[in-house]
């Protein structure tokens, strides 16, 4: 088969668009529609179809996606000179997706690490999207960080550390008065963070079960606004057990282990196959597992 048939139905197969293949390609729409019309007949299926004004896979397309993107990286590493990666000669923008929680523990450890060895590389972070985003599919974010779910079936992962959720609040605060048990945690006046607006979550679960109920007076998109307002309020926040201690520590707030039985969070990171292989790629994302594992004010903690 014309190599250029599965380079056009690996960009249809990631995209699912005739537009988006044509962008990624450098090609028409018009041109790209001709390929995909080829390919129908060669395969003996329709590979994609009409729903609503997008296109989606046929089970048969579902099947080639892995295989046809495997191929074509095994021709282009028979194709390409292959010089031994040095990433002092990296030139690149890595884009990673995380909760602002994540980028202020990560970003200056993790700047650091990679300039030392490769100066000519920049990270952009960006905010968590809504749940189930096509970033990684597409191409524009590189690494999504943290607690993932609702991921493309064909995504790569890879599980990087337990964190336990904590209970953030000002240090002079009524609660520090008194063993804190599950009764006066429920008392409080709590902050919810959510990017969607959700009231409810674990913590509302776990208390239903001993019979209780808290109140969430604040329901804000971000940890850094929720840090913000513990600190200036009697409202209780949420944050992770030994993570930002000195951050912590400076806006004179406490962490306090929640009376709760609830389930450690699994974080990890999530990459698209087609940078499975990539050795900047692969090197990036050794860097970011460090960092994660490492993160900054980790030492001075342990100390």
């Amino acid at each position: 088969m014309d190599l250029n048939l599965l380079r056009v139905l690996d960009a249809l197969l990631q995209e699912n668009s005739v537009t988006r293949a044509a962008e990624r390609l450098g090609t028409s729409p018009a041109a790209v529609s001709r390929t995909l019309a080829r390919l129908r007949r060669t395969v003996g299926d329709p590979l994609l179809v009409r729903a609503g004004q997008g296109l989606v896979p046929t089970p048969r397309a579902v099947e080639l996606r892995d295989e046809v993107g495997a191929l074509l990286r095994s021709c282009d590493s028979v194709l390409r000179p292959g010089p031994g990666f040095d990433p002092a000669d990296l030139r690149r923008t890595f884009t990673v997706q995380a909760a602002d929680l994540m980028q202020v523990g990560l970003a200056g450890g993790l700047t650091e690490r990679i300039h030392a060895e490769a100066p000519q590389v920049d990270v952009v972070f960006l905010p968590e999207s809504v749940e189930g985003g096509p970033g990684l599919r597409q191409g524009w974010v590189d690494v999504e960080l943290g607690v993932l779910g609702h991921l493309d079936p064909e995504i790569r992962t890879r599980r990087l550390a337990r964190m336990t959720p904590v209970g953030v609040a000002r240090r002079g605060h009524p609660l520090f008065d008194g063993r804190i048990d599950a009764r006066r945690f429920a008392a409080a006046d709590h902050i919810g963070i959510s990017r969607l607006g959700k009231r409810l979550g674990p913590i509302d679960r776990a208390l239903a079960e001993l019979g209780l109920r808290r109140r969430t007076a604040v329901v804000v998109p971000s940890h850094t606004s929720a840090m913000l307002l513990a600190r200036d309020t009697d409202l209780v926040a949420l944050g992770l057990a030994d993570w930002l201690p000195d951050t912590v520590a400076a806006l004179g707030l406490r962490t306090f282990p929640l009376p709760l039985d609830l389930a450690p969070m699994e974080l990890g990171m999530a990459w698209h196959p087609r940078n499975s292989t990539d050795p900047g790629h692969r090197w990036f994302r050794e860097h970011l597992a460090a960092a994660v594992l490492a993160p900054a004010g980790a030492d001075d903690a342990a100390g």
